[in-house]
């Protein structure tokens, strides 16, 4: 489900004070896409991407056992820490810069909190599986962000190739980088692919255009991008059908 249509190589950027907002006291939400009682008719998705969540959770809060089925869920912590507890018997901890992934398959139930004595921020990131259906399943990894400073790293792909990032049953890739004030990157995006950029922290341009921190960048596929950092950054990127 896309949500505009963009012509080959377009560049949509969608600013942070523009996302839907839900603060509920332990969660302080913006929302990339319309999501619970946000709704909005030009952002219902971006591709394979359903959701792109920016989370901010109190000490000692967070969401109960819910349940899901038939998505991709990929939670990238900022800051903080987030344990994970799950119908299927798995539990643990994922700390800041470090990815955890669920597959809802044909069913889960699953709690998310923040146990530990200062706030957790995190992207929780949804992607539309290429099937439906599949037994349910979880996993979580660490990923030192020295080893993506200047360059992207797959943090989780449902590519073969990618045997190092954690799976997803998606034609999608979960990406990170980190840029010194000054580098510049290029992502080559294919033709008819669709690439959501957020930076975690600092100011990015890409092919020109600025970027704010938390800023959403929705890219269409068919070229290359320069992004290039203004201030030193920390990039979430995904890549889906």
């Amino acid at each position: 489900m896309t949500d505009t249509i963009m012509k080959s190589g377009e560049i949509d950027r969608r600013r942070f004070d523009s996302l839907g907002h839900a603060n509920h006291g332990w969660l302080d939400a913006r929302h990339h896409f319309s999501f619970a009682d946000y709704y909005d008719p030009a952002r219902m998705g971006w591709g394979a991407i359903r959701v792109w969540n920016d989370d901010t959770i109190a000490p000692q809060n967070g969401f109960p056992p819910h349940p899901h089925r038939d998505m991709e869920i990929i939670t990238y912590v900022r800051t903080g820490a987030i344990t994970h507890q799950d119908s299927m018997g798995n539990r643990g901890r994922t700390g800041a810069g470090d990815v955890q992934v669920m597959s809802a398959g044909t069913g889960v139930r699953h709690a998310e909190y923040n146990l530990e004595d200062e706030p957790t921020t995190l992207f929780q990131i949804w992607i539309m599986p290429r099937a439906e259906g599949g037994s349910p399943s979880w996993g979580a990894k660490p990923f030192p962000k020295g080893d993506r400073s200047g360059r992207f790293v797959t943090l989780a792909s449902g590519f073969a190739e990618d045997v190092d990032a954690l799976p997803i049953r998606a034609d999608a890739r979960v990406l990170g980088a980190t840029l010194k004030a000054g580098e510049t990157i290029a992502y080559d995006l294919g033709e008819g692919r669709h690439a959501y950029l957020v930076p975690a922290t600092g100011s990015i341009t890409i092919d020109g255009e600025a970027v704010e921190a938390r800023d959403g960048a929705a890219l269409s596929g068919g070229r290359t991008f320069t992004i290039s950092a203004q201030e030193d950054a920390e990039l979430v990127l995904v890549d889906s059908e």
